[in-house]
């Protein structure tokens, strides 16, 4: 095992450096033989690394201690989907998932219709330059197959935070939309050799830029309900160094999916969309910085790291490479791009949407980095928390969330003043009476309430477009509203797809903001018998008992819980200790509805019958989790639809018609 696990990383070095020598030579010397020779490379590249892969998940999963990745993460007692997960616990396992991932990425790409395409060449040669620093990394500092000098009796056990659902999920997704980047990224970089300024390498990589977004959103969505439930704080986002790190390619990847619909449509915003795909890029190499440089510290870093150096070289000579090429291609660019017609119009809309953006991840990174930025230059190390974070994000989000509102009211080319106007009736009118209505009701907090009358306004106006779309329809082809709104949908599935993931994000919204601004928190220590109450809770504790579960010591608090004096049953929050853990693990307890959640941890406890607990009362944090699902059904709603039907005339007729 140890003898194929280590031929398959030096293969993996061997393969992709002789793919990369292939392409060179084919594209120079225009000769398909050596061009197919590269193609050849990467499916072997695909089969090396899939056989190092599943090569790791089957010693993990057999607890093959002689091996020191396998006794750093793993033990005896721990369930077998947790032993598998360790792939992606450590630096080893993670480098090689990534390997993995884009070997097989790219084996797509080459294999897949396009393949005689003149960029596919130079795209592969890219994407296998990223191969060879990952397994030049693992071939001269972390082998996941390194062997143990002597072989333990047991290994030293999963982080007991790991141990968690989140643990099969968040980090694979996150990978995948890590990866996926690079894919739009090497087409763009070959489109600007190639000296092709047309919207082609877009059109070839819409997929895989949704997909890399989606994937983002996933892991960051699915980040957030893991923190939630793991960590026993109360919160979702901490604003921590590596949440910020997944959170900016995120930002940037949507400014690119919003700038390359108008490159797409209009022929405008080339160096917006070149300089954002390669803005994202750069971000996911220094996410994965962050990470393993253990230069700022965070809970999901990886503390024994010292590949930081790697990251730093290879993300800095990608970002003058790129550098490099974007300026001695800026004239053609610049050239061949159409300028935008009028500042009242749909393309400024989205121009000033790619700003606030871009404004976004820059406050985010400068917030990330500014504690190392003033130890480096002033000795001192300041801290950058949340309240940062959310002073300046707040009013970003806020303008954003507006011009997401106003956006698909605004025409194409020039809008009318007056038409616009009236098309903002209804949505201006819902986001009023929702102000009206906060404020019938005693909601106080001026900031709140302009922040939820904003994401009415915006989710106003996409169910207005909804409404008129399918009303349009009708008029047009007398169809029922049911196969209307069906046909309208399905016709019109990467619109419409935006839509809906648009939807998710105001109801996201709503429970950012509610559960932002009206958490309720109570720390208390009661005795056995005694109460607590927090708003319309009342929790009574009964007793504190201790249990053994898969061989680890637990304690549970039993909890009554009433609502309003109705019983609505038991909440039992835990503690767990682990024999290979120095620190037992917070298992929260939580009451859910779609209205709030009742948040319950066992803070400390003097005996079993004297235990401080510390309650909150969450408003709508489920509206999180359930707009996270909508974004994921928009997207792929996106994703599956093409280009756009000649159906679309007669829709925007219609519209017109009614008086858009």
């Amino acid at each position: 095992m140890y003898l194929i696990g280590n031929i398959a990383i030096y293969l993996g070095v061997a393969l992709s450096l002789y793919g990369l020598i292939a392409n060179a030579v084919g594209i120079k010397k225009k000769d398909e033989r050596w061009i197919e020779s590269g193609r050849g490379a990467v499916l072997s590249l695909a089969f090396v690394s899939s056989v190092a892969a599943f090569l790791l998940l089957y010693l993990l999963g057999t607890s093959q201690f002689q091996y020191k990745y396998v006794a750093s993460y793993t033990n005896e007692s721990l369930p077998i989907v947790y032993k598998l997960t360790a792939f992606w616990a450590g630096n080893a396992g993670s480098l090689l998932l990534w390997a993995f991932l884009l070997s097989i990425y790219t084996a797509m790409v080459v294999f897949s219709k396009e393949k005689r395409n003149q960029m596919v060449p130079y795209v592969s040669s890219i994407l296998m330059l990223n191969i060879l620093f990952f397994f030049m990394v693992m071939a001269l500092n972390a082998n996941p197959f390194e062997m143990t000098d002597q072989i333990p009796a047991d290994g030293k056990g999963l982080n007991p935070m790991l141990q968690n659902p989140g643990m099969i999920l968040h980090p694979v997704t996150l990978y995948m939309g890590y990866v996926g980047l690079a894919v739009p990224f090497a087409f763009g970089i070959a489109a600007l050799i190639l000296k092709r300024m047309d919207a082609e390498w877009i059109k070839l990589t819409r997929r895989w830029t949704l997909l890399a977004w989606l994937f983002l959103t996933l892991g960051n969505i699915i980040g957030g309900w893991w923190a939630y439930l793991e960590l026993g704080w109360g919160g979702y986002w901490a604003w921590d160094p590596v949440e910020n790190a997944s959170f900016l390619p995120w930002l940037t990847v949507s400014a690119f999916l919003h700038s390359v619909m108008i490159q797409e449509r209009k022929n405008m915003l080339k160096t917006w969309s070149l300089s954002l795909i390669i803005l994202s890029y750069i971000l996911t190499l220094f996410g994965t910085f962050l990470v393993r440089s253990g230069i700022l510290t965070s809970v999901h870093a990886f503390g024994d790291s010292n590949l930081g150096t790697y990251f730093l070289i290879f993300m800095s000579f990608m970002m003058i490479l790129s550098l490099y090429i974007v300026l001695s291609r800026y004239n053609l660019i610049k050239r061949d791009s159409s300028p935008i017609e009028a500042y009242f119009s749909k393309e400024s809309s989205f121009l000033l949407n790619n700003l606030i953006l871009v404004v976004a991840a820059f406050a985010v990174f400068w917030g990330t980095m500014y504690p190392l930025i003033s130890e480096t230059f002033t000795g001192t190390k300041v801290n950058v928390g949340a309240p940062y974070f959310n002073k300046v994000m707040a009013p970003i989000l806020l303008v954003l969330i507006v011009l997401m509102g106003i956006c698909p009211l605004i025409a194409w080319q020039k809008a009318a003043i007056e038409r616009f106007v009236k098309s903002m009736i209804w949505p201006l009118a819902m986001g009023v009476v929702t102000a009206i209505g906060l404020f019938a009701f005693g909601v106080k907090g001026i900031y709140a309430v302009v922040g939820l009358s904003a994401t009415a306004f915006m989710f106003g106006t996409h169910i207005l477009e909804f409404i008129r779309g399918i009303s349009a329809r009708r008029k047009a082809t007398k169809e029922n509203i049911f196969k209307a709104a069906f046909k309208l949908t399905v016709k019109n599935q990467r619109r419409y797809g935006g839509y809906i993931v648009h939807i998710g994000i105001a109801i996201i919204a709503v429970g950012v903001i509610s559960s932002h601004s009206y958490s309720t928190e109570v720390l208390k220590t009661v005795n056995a018998g005694e109460s607590i109450k927090v708003g319309d809770y009342s929790l009574k504790f009964n007793e504190l008992t201790e249990h053994m579960k898969n061989g680890n010591g637990v304690i549970i608090a039993d909890i009554d819980v009433s609502y309003k004096g109705k019983d609505i049953g038991k909440i039992k929050p835990e503690k767990i200790f682990y024999e290979t853990w120095p620190e037992p693990s917070t298992e929260v307890a939580i009451k859910t509805n779609w209205s709030q959640d009742l948040y319950v941890v066992v803070s400390s406890w003097e005996n079993k019958d004297k235990v401080t607990f510390m309650v909150k009362v969450n408003p709508f944090v489920s509206w999180i989790w359930t707009g996270g699902i909508i974004m994921v059904i928009g997207t792929a709603f996106a994703l599956a639809g093409g280009r756009p039907s000649s159906f679309r005339y007669q829709i925007n007729k219609g519209l017109k018609t009614a008086g858009r």
